[in-house]
């Protein structure tokens, strides 16, 4: 396998790659050729051609597919896809007839227009933008359909999710990929200031502007603001942004010329916008020009398929980036990290990664080497699988002895049991233990009474049942 190939091939019909691969071979060009996509992948490991040609029906999947395969690693190079014959014959006379010069014109033109157009290779952050998983799929297609376009996108997620990285592959695949990317954080910066950070002041404009600034709108002229953290942005600072976004211009702090505001907005939040709508705290007609198309992000919890893909990329580029030998993960460690619960998301794992790559004394990163947080996650998930195999044990013998509303005999025993805990964790506080169970405190006084009032023994425990027989 050549993936420095200048042309990959990718079609099941052998003499139809033969033909194509001597014809361009003559032209010059170096062809690797490949019978399926998912060759393709891997191949895709260790490099990418100048071009591909592809079949659009091919054996394991749809060979469209070598586009979502090549704008999941953000690899922009040319994809040329061809309807299949109905047979050989079909293909040998459409060649005679001019098609084969037809495919090489089209790759010619192809691969120098790419030449004309490469620029050198922009990162996603690390290489965070990765995944397998299908919600991840579907953002990658998501952002396929976007490369066109310089429409708002508002991108949601938890903290650590990747939301910038997102942002950032947004404006390299996009019309203004060759203007600026500039960030910012509105919740890092205090609310007096975050006006002037947007939109530039004139000297003299407040106390402490000794100089003209310039301000973010102005810096990302010709290019992409991304709006980190949206949801925390004062709502006297929501109207004027309203107002950029519909009309188009702007003002200065202190200032009296009217400028253009030529960006592509990309805004994101963990938050729950709409609910913040609901209660007041954003504007609506603000949050309808931002979320024009939105992009959701899972956490990585969602996508556990990813974790190990994520993993030895970080590893691999840790280990580049401090000049040390790349470490592996064994598989029984990739196990624990995928029963882990990730609260930070991709920026944990990549934490850890940068870890493990310093700290882990063999070139094999065993379980032992996790730290102990991500060890006791996997224990709590092991706890959690002795229960509900309990529960499940429990219900499977009442059935089959013909007993009836399990369900009810359940919860009232779950309940009892939840009660029991919270109320230990609170020193027997009412207040504090119905928060821990997310229930009113009048809630929690009504099921007291009602499991004080039950006659002593009526049930048995569900989980004493479970463990010592009917």
């Amino acid at each position: 396998m050549n993936p420095q190939a200048d042309i990959w091939i990718v079609e099941d019909d052998e003499a139809i790659r033969f033909v194509l691969q001597r014809a361009l071979s003559r032209r010059g060009y170096r062809v690797e050729c490949f019978d399926q996509v998912r060759p393709v992948r891997d191949a895709l490991r260790s490099g990418h051609p100048r071009a591909v040609i592809t079949d659009i029906r091919l054996p394991d999947e749809d060979g469209l597919g070598v586009v979502d395969l090549l704008a999941e690693q953000s690899i922009d190079i040319p994809v040329i896809a061809m309807t299949a014959f109905s047979d050989l014959d079909q293909a040998v006379a459409a060649f005679q007839r001019g098609v084969l010069d037809q495919v090489i014109s089209v790759v010619d033109r192809a691969v120098a227009l790419q030449d004309r157009e490469r620029q050198p290779e922009q990162t996603d952050s690390g290489g965070r933008l990765l995944g397998e998983s299908p919600a991840m799929q579907e953002v990658f297609r998501t952002i396929g359909r976007l490369s066109r376009s310089d429409i708002s996108v508002l991108i949601t997620g938890e903290t650590g999710s990747g939301k910038e990285v997102v942002a950032q592959v947004l404006h390299q695949h996009s019309p203004r990929a060759h203007g600026p990317f500039v960030a910012i954080n509105t919740a890092a910066i205090p609310a007096e200031l975050l006006e002037s950070e947007l939109f530039g002041h004139e000297k003299g404009a407040f106390t402490g502007a000794h100089l003209r600034r310039v301000g973010r709108f102005e810096e990302a002229a010709g290019g992409t603001l991304f709006l980190d953290e949206i949801g925390d942005m004062p709502l006297p600072l929501q109207t004027r942004l309203l107002r950029v976004l519909a009309e188009g211009d702007f003002y200065r702090v202190g200032g009296r010329d009217m400028l253009q505001a030529d960006v592509r907005i990309i805004a994101a939040t963990h938050q729950d916008l709409e609910e913040k709508v609901r209660t007041g705290e954003f504007r609506e007609d603000l949050y309808h020009r931002l979320n024009v198309i939105r992009i959701a992000l899972p956490p990585l919890r969602e996508r556990t398929e990813d974790i190990e893909l994520l993993a030895r990329r970080f590893l691999g580029q840790v280990a580049e980036e401090l000049g040390l030998e790349e470490k592996r993960l064994r598989p029984e460690t990739i196990r624990v990290l995928e029963g882990y619960s990730w609260p930070g998301n991709v920026r944990q794992l990549l934490n850890l990664c940068r870890q493990l790559c310093v700290m882990a004394p063999g070139d094999q990163i065993l379980p032992e080497d996790l730290p102990a947080e991500i060890s006791a996650g996997k224990q709590g998930a092991a706890d959690e699988a002795v229960w509900t195999e309990a529960l499940r044990q429990w219900a499977r013998r009442e059935l089959a002895a013909g007993q009836v509303d399990l369900l009810g005999r359940a919860q009232q025993e779950l309940e009892r049991v939840l009660i029991d805990c919270a109320l230990d964790q609170t020193g027997g506080q009412r207040l504090k233990a119905a928060e821990l169970l997310g229930l009113g405190r009048n809630t929690l006084t009504r099921k007291l009474q009602k499991i004080e009032s039950r006659p002593e023994g009526d049930e048995e425990p569900v989980e004493r049942q479970a463990a010592g027989g009917t």
